[in-house]
């Protein structure tokens, strides 16, 4: 589709958003909100005819891309069917959601249950958890991002978190592996594994291991930097969760659904945790749609006792239409494999590429289509480009790398000193170099801040 601008209606739309619209995560008097237009495949674009290719997926949600036609049509099909029906009943849709995700997830997670988002799947997979082992605490990473509700962003391990912090929902926060910024002095990763593993089982014991109900953990954190787990890291939680008889929750709410080159990431390290919390990428963002697959031995703790909780919107048919919908057109697509193959073949190799030719780069690492640039002043030191949680002139050069970056055509995924790569699973290899000019312009920006 080709942009027409019409300057006069995105006006209208500016005004009315800034009248109306409350946004999430801002100081509503210092943010300026694109107007988009539309959007299609990988590109979306503005009122001023102003086109950019998304290598932010929305929020790493559109795993097929913007308007598949065959998501659209699902969902305009289940409209005419049945708008909306209450989640005590079996509909056709919901049961068919439910089967082709039980299908892929790993091992016996075979029960579904439908949530409207991945915060409230985190939310309920902790009650879940509770409840099974009747234990209060639950132990998740720094830098990891679980939801903005009450509990999710209470085991949140950013600094979203500290303005809800209640410092009383029994959250226990600890390390997990990250070589290029260790905490644990280690020069190998797997130093880093044994020892983030020997913190982690320190820190159940200091807690108590019959107090912990849970650990939580992204299984590829996102938003807090892809920082890929290594060999055996997450096999050793398993171990460590079957030994002291605490529920393995896997948060897959962003990795979940192709972004990795898998169905879950869960696959790419063999395991199988006892709760897995999916959304986004589920049905591509299409209609709001998250939820919690179950393990049997979860799901048998609820077989005669009433699980005390739910939403009046769970497994929303419009929703779950469009999660049939995005699951066969990646099945039918290759949209996993395609995710997976340019990967390997191209993003991976082109970001090295990347990282040797600008001294901002200190560290490039991902998998699939999800790929981070730990951006940095100094390579040897290892200084982050703008300090922990930069706001402000402090934030400055990394608001000079985005602005280049959209100036170039290319919208970017910007976390304090570190830009993401999560195009579309469904991408091209045309487009995803198109891209990497792009970035490979913008880096030159943040060059000028190294030292």
């Amino acid at each position: 589709m080709t942009p027409q601008p019409n300057p006069e209606a995105g006006a209208t739309v500016k005004a009315a958003d800034r009248d109306h619209v409350f946004h999430s995560w801002s100081a509503q008097e210092l943010i300026d909100p694109l107007a988009v237009a539309g959007a299609e495949g990988s590109y979306f674009w503005d009122y001023d005819g102003r086109r950019f290719l998304d290598f932010s997926s929305g929020l790493v949600f559109t795993n097929v891309g913007y308007q598949h036609p065959k998501v659209v049509a699902a969902i305009q099909e289940q409209a005419a069917r049945m708008t909306t029906f209450a989640p005590a009943f079996a509909i056709e849709a919901r049961s068919q959601a439910a089967r082709l995700i039980a299908e892929r997830t790993p091992g016996d997670l075979d029960k579904i249950f439908f949530t409207n988002g991945g915060a409230d799947a985190v939310e309920h997979a902790i009650r879940m958890a509770r409840l099974h082992t009747g234990r209060p605490k639950v132990l998740s990473a720094y830098r990891s991002y679980h939801g903005g509700t009450q509990q999710a962003v209470n085991i949140t391990g950013d600094p979203r978190r500290w303005a809800s912090d209640s410092g009383t929902a029994g959250v226990v926060h600890f390390w997990a592996p990250y070589l290029y910024r260790s905490r644990f002095y280690a020069e190998t990763e797997e130093q880093e594994c044994a020892r983030a593993l020997e913190h982690l089982e320190t820190t159940i014991a200091f807690e108590g291991p019959s107090t912990v109900a849970a650990i939580i953990l992204e299984t590829i954190p996102g938003t807090a930097g892809i920082m890929v787990p290594p060999p055996g890291y997450l096999a050793g939680v398993r171990e460590l969760c079957d030994k002291y008889g605490i529920v393995f929750v896997l948060d897959e709410v962003m990795a979940g659904f192709g972004r990795t080159g898998e169905w879950f990431a869960a696959d790419l390290f063999g395991v199988t945790p006892d709760l897995l919390t999916f959304a986004k990428g589920v049905n591509s963002g299409y209609v709001p749609l998250g939820g919690v697959a179950i393990s049997g031995a979860i799901a048998e703790t609820f077989g005669k006792r009433p699980y005390p909780g739910g939403l009046t919107y769970s497994g929303h048919p419009l929703a779950c239409a469009a999660a049939v919908a995005t699951i066969n057109v990646m099945a039918e697509e290759g949209v996993v494999e395609n995710a997976a193959r340019l990967g390997t073949s191209v993003l991976g190799p082109e970001l090295r590429d990347l990282a040797a030719r600008h001294p901002s780069v200190g560290e490039v690492r991902g998998v699939g289509m999800f790929w981070a640039l730990e951006l940095v002043r100094n390579r040897r030191t290892r200084e982050p480009l703008v300090p922990y949680n930069a706001a402000g002139e402090a934030n400055a050069p990394m608001a000079a790398f985005a602005a280049a970056a959209k100036g170039g055509g290319l919208w970017p995924f910007v976390n304090m000193n570190r830009t993401h790569v999560v195009p579309p699973c469904t991408i091209t290899e045309a487009e995803l170099k198109e891209g990497l000019a792009a970035l490979d312009a913008a880096l030159t920006v943040a060059d000028e801040y190294t030292r």
